[in-house]
């Protein structure tokens, strides 16, 4: 979804579906060797990582909302099964407008609570089928209880300064790597790519398998 679509009934009906695409391979992007500049890009400045020394980060920016990047989301898990162990997938919710935080909030207190592989997929699920919409800080907690979580604990991390600064630094991040869409994939602190880049997020997973060998040979 690019950062000027906002209306969801557009952006639902131009979903194209992932199913039974196979997963990229490095010898696939390798075949034709993605450019900078047309298939990714490379930022002017380093973007700040989180991983150790040996590691390469790999950003997915994303939003709840996003009807693509609930359709992305089975493939990236896919990928992110076979990555090689030098690879750390960090996910960062993006805010194009001030009312995308509280879904931003969400993401980070799943984060804290340690609920993110359980429950990161039921908020898609809850969104883009159950259709609820999740859309602001009493419904988010009332969507949280009925998972089982304690309605009084995700209030308060909700509204903690420890969430507050994980959601300015996550807009601050989608700002240094100018994305304008989602889903789009940030590599190393260094590059950029999205399926507006890459054709598709199929192949911006290629595009990231070369970018991940590239920033291997770079250090």
């Amino acid at each position: 979804m690019q950062r000027r679509e906002f209306s969801f009934s557009a952006a639902s009906a131009a979903v194209a579906t992932l199913g039974g695409i196979a997963l990229p391979t490095l010898a696939q992007a390798q075949a034709k060797a993605p450019k900078d500049g047309t298939d990714y890009l490379t930022l002017d400045k380093p973007a700040p990582t989180e991983v150790p020394a040996g590691q390469v980060e790999v950003v997915e920016f994303f939003w709840y909302s996003c009807p693509h990047c609930n359709a992305f989301e089975p493939t990236l898990e896919a990928w992110m099964k076979q990555a090689p162990k030098d690879v750390t997938v960090r996910r960062v919710p993006v805010a194009f407008r001030p009312d995308f935080e509280p879904q931003q909030r969400l993401f980070y207190v799943l984060e804290a609570m340690g609920k993110v592989e359980e429950l990161h997929k039921k908020v898609f699920y809850a969104i883009h089928v159950e259709k609820f919409a999740l859309a602001n800080a009493d419904s988010i907690a009332a969507w949280a209880e009925k998972q089982g979580l304690d309605k009084a604990k995700f209030v308060e991390m909700y509204n903690s300064f420890t969430v507050s600064t994980k959601v300015r630094k996550a807009t601050q991040l989608q700002d240094i790597y100018k994305v304008d869409g989602v889903p789009a994939l940030g590599i190393a602190g260094r590059y950029y790519t999205s399926a507006t880049l890459a054709q598709s997020m199929v192949r911006a997973l290629q595009v990231t398998d070369y970018l991940v060998a590239q920033s291997r040979t770079r250090k």
